[in-house]
């Protein structure tokens, strides 16, 4: 029986000429798995001829953008998940996704091996076979790029000399990838960590500087679930589409970074996730206001935590399935509504309520009707700091 491989597939020029090269260099049949999680480009069933033109034997696609935002941006959110305290995930949310996919396709079609298109120094690469390494311990992975050393040039040779109905056209500047979360850019002159972006870079967001009207928007939650904007119900892709529009219109979610890859290097990247920023800054405050301060501080831990696990490739690791839990236990709570002026690159909070607020009006007050005792504030003080007042006598005699 003819061995099968199943190919991550963009529809792109490098995935285009994977399918016939993975097939010369291993003599095995290729099925072509598109996932669409709203990175937008070509329609899912002009994908799907592409791959059976270039060679492939089998090619499905995927709408997967509702599952995305339910059951991996979602749960970012509930986290606050920022890796290095900037980036929202964008391009690590995304690999799982489309990791399930593949896995799945594979099962159905009797493979042996799945392949990908990610090169030998980025995260992706990490992220895809940890995670089909998770979800299916049996199975094999190569990397075209990585593996064969299949570079750009060697990629358009194969494509002409076999006339694959590709477009073989300029490379851009950049290296692009993007979903309904987010954009991410790197390469080129960006490379130099001195070299500010152009305008240029930017696609899902619009100049900051740009004098606009301002724009206040309410969203609501239930739980940590972003469940209505300015009153009307979305579901969470909605809430994100709706949110990239309105902030991205603002030009909020505009990143700037070096960070530290898996693989050991820094790397400088820009990234745009105006949806992204906008729904993790109005949660947090809302959490603010409705979880308990210990519970707080320490979700805060597991937040950072989090960030790291997903952004390393270990969606799927027993870790962060454990966090997930205390995750979801610490969103019990978290309900209500913020509202948020979006304008000048900003998305800035001004008003909360929640049924299930901590705050306490009367507790918090200066004025007329405080029913804080502030007489007990003395005693208090005495014995919080008893420790370290014990400790100076001995270190300042």
């Amino acid at each position: 029986m003819t061995e099968r491989v199943v190919l991550a597939y963009s529809g792109g020029l490098d995935t285009s000429v994977a399918i016939g090269w993975i097939a010369e260099e291993t003599g095995a049949e290729v099925i072509a798995v598109a996932v669409d999680v709203g990175q937008g480009g070509e329609d899912l069933d002009v994908i799907r001829k592409r791959a059976l033109a270039c060679g492939a034997v089998e090619a499905e696609v995927a709408d997967a953008k509702d599952e995305f935002a339910d059951e991996y941006c979602l749960p970012a959110i509930k986290a606050n998940a920022l890796y290095m305290d900037r980036y929202p995930l964008v391009s690590a949310l995304s690999r799982p996704t489309i990791v399930k996919h593949l896995v799945a396709a594979a099962k159905k079609h009797g493979a042996t091996t799945v392949a990908h298109g990610c090169t030998g120094k980025g995260n992706d690469q990490v992220r895809f076979e940890a995670g089909i390494s998770s979800l299916a311990p049996g199975l094999k992975c190569i990397a075209p790029v990585r593996d064969y050393a299949m570079t750009r040039d060697k990629a358009i040779a194969f494509c002409e000399e076999k006339g694959l109905p590709i477009a073989t056209t300029k490379k851009s500047p950049y290296s692009i990838d993007q979903n309904v979360f987010g954009r991410a850019v790197e390469t080129g002159f960006l490379e130099d960590i001195w070299n500010g972006p152009v305008e240029d870079v930017y696609e899902y967001t619009e100049n900051p500087a740009t004098p606009r009207e301002a724009d206040e928007v309410t969203i609501t939650f239930k739980q940590g679930v972003p469940v209505a904007i300015d009153g009307k119900p979305v579901t969470v892709l909605q809430a994100i589409q709706q949110l990239n529009e309105r902030a991205g219109a603002q030009g909020i979610g505009r990143i700037d970074m070096v960070e530290d890859r898996l693989v050991g290097i820094k790397s400088r990247e820009i990234y745009e996730a105006p949806g992204a920023i906008a729904l993790i800054t109005a949660h947090q405050e809302l959490e603010n206001v409705t979880v308990e301060r210990e519970l707080a501080r320490y979700k805060r831990q597991v937040e950072q935590r989090w960030s790291e696990l997903v952004y390393d490739g270990l969606w799927f690791s027993p870790l962060k399935r454990a966090l997930d839990g205390f995750v979801n236990e610490a969103s019990e709570h978290v309900s209500g509504d913020i509202r948020m002026t979006l304008h000048g690159g900003r998305a800035v909070v001004t008003g909360r309520r929640s049924q299930e607020s901590l705050y306490d009006f009367n507790l918090a007050t200066y004025d007329t009707g405080d029913t804080f005792d502030q007489s007990l504030s003395k005693g208090f003080i005495e014995i919080f700091g008893m420790s370290s007042k014990i400790a100076a006598k001995r270190d300042l005699a």
